[in-house]
């Protein structure tokens, strides 16, 4: 008889431990260690992990002898999901999507699962009924489809029902559901998970199969399970949003095919989600009367270039202390904003409140909006209105100099496209650049007063 084994495992971060521990010396969680059965296989027959875990034959090769050859992908029916996986979907990956509960992931999947055409694809639900996938498909409009619905959660049984069909695809929904014979214990624990994906990560290498997993996150925001599941995966994406707005943003965590800065925007409507092929329509809201503390800038997220609007609120600090908040913008970054004004440009900033916004509830990082959160700091402090028509592309440096950034031809041709008149760059921007091709006009500026005074005078 086989000897059981048990072992403790921290649900929060997957770390092992011969026995209980209050605080996880990994993580530093208290009270997560879980104790879980752990069964050694026999000698009978091998389990399936183990199984095709040889049948590579692989053998040491000189880095010269390996052939160069493009890996060949597939479009997933969604320019959104493309864009973020680098150019569609790579034969042999496996992707794990992540989001809070009822942001969009299994209607997300769905819809690519019946929206792919040529390929057999298998929607694997532990969650759902087939009666509840049904009935999500008609209102996406997506009825007549050849995507096959399995309602399972025991992989022997879906590894099955895969060997039989031979599908061109995987879904699976979610990986938390699942449960192998080969661990003793509950869906959902950290040994269950761990297993149940490297199951499907070899079957996806050695069949050439991508395999879509979808995994919970915690409360914390970080996907539920061992960390050493992010790591097994080829690409990580987190589905992200308010359940307060329509729009819901695919950012890619790690990308083994291509890159992490990429994200998708869809927006959720009745009828599944609708991909945002302009997302500065969203980002910039419409007003018929000009309002101070309001400017528009060009960032860029991956290859796109977006205007997104920036908000900001001056003023007298009514307890004694100024407060300093930021929304969708770094607070330290902005103070250190503020400062340049207050040391290179004379305004006293100091004794007043800012509040500052990034519109659309996405968080910026680009510098290159540094000019635009100057301008409507000042144009709040002044309570003068900018021009709604202009755009700002340009990082501010502590000296009050205005930086170059990269990519200029794309941020002004994208401010052409959406009908801005002008746009403010830095002028070492425009070294071998041709302004006149360019309708929109081009204010080349080296310094904050220089952009202060073609302002406001």
């Amino acid at each position: 008889m086989t000897k059981v084994k048990t072992t403790f495992f921290c649900q929060n971060c997957g770390a092992q431990s011969a026995k209980w521990i209050g605080k996880c010396p990994s993580c530093g969680e208290w009270n997560t260690y879980v104790e879980e059965v752990v069964e050694k296989p026999g000698k009978g027959p091998a389990s399936r992990s183990g199984s095709r875990s040889g049948a590579a034959g692989a053998r040491p090769r000189l880095i010269s002898e390996i052939r160069n050859r493009e890996e060949e992908r597939f479009p997933s029916g969604n320019q959104e999901l493309d864009r973020v996986l680098g150019g569609g979907i790579v034969p042999g990956a496996l992707i794990l999507v992540g989001g809070e509960p009822g942001i969009g992931k299994s209607t997300l999947m769905l819809q690519v699962a019946l929206n792919i055409k040529n390929r057999k694809v298998l929607y694997i639900s532990g969650e759902e009924s087939e009666l509840q996938i049904k009935m999500r498909a008609e209102r996406l409009g997506l009825n007549q489809s050849d995507c096959y619905i399995l309602t399972e959660t025991r992989t022997d049984n879906i590894f099955h029902h895969i060997d039989e069909m031979q599908p061109q695809m995987l879904v699976i929904d979610s990986i938390q559901t699942l449960t192998t014979a080969q661990i003793e214990s509950s869906a959902g624990s950290v040994s269950q998970i761990r297993e149940c994906a490297s199951e499907f990560q070899k079957y996806a290498k050695e069949t050439g199969t991508p395999v879509f997993l979808i995994g919970h996150i915690t409360k914390e925001g970080s996907l539920a399970g061992p960390k050493l599941l992010e790591h097994m995966v080829d690409t990580v994406l987190q589905f992200e949003g308010d359940h307060n707005h329509v729009y819901r943003i695919l950012r890619s965590q790690k990308n083994r095919f291509g890159s992490t800065s990429e994200l998708g925007i869809f927006e959720m409507r009745g009828d599944g989600l609708r991909e945002v092929a302009n997302p500065s329509e969203i980002l910039l809201s419409s007003r018929e009367d000009q309002l101070s503390g309001i400017t528009v800038s060009a960032t860029l997220e991956g290859m796109r270039p977006i205007l997104i609007e920036t908000q900001a609120l001056i003023s007298t600090a009514a307890y004694g202390t100024p407060q300093r908040s930021s929304t969708g913008f770094d607070v330290r970054r902005l103070n250190m904003l503020l400062a340049v004004l207050e040391k290179r440009c004379g305004f006293r900033l100091s004794v007043k409140d800012v509040f500052l916004n990034i519109t659309g509830g996405i968080r910026v990082d680009d510098p290159a909006i540094d000019l635009g959160v100057i301008c409507a700091v000042l144009s709040s402090n002044e309570d003068i209105a900018v021009n709604d028509k202009a755009c700002f592309a340009a990082e501010v440096g502590l000296t009050g100099e205005v930086r170059p950034v990269t990519r200029i031809e794309q941020r002004i041709a994208e401010a052409e496209k959406l009908g801005f008149e002008e746009i403010f760059v830095s002028k070492f921007s425009l070294k071998g650049i041709d302004a006149q091709k360019y309708s929109i006009k081009i204010h080349p500026v080296s310094r904050v007063d220089q952009v202060f005074t073609l302002l406001f005078g």
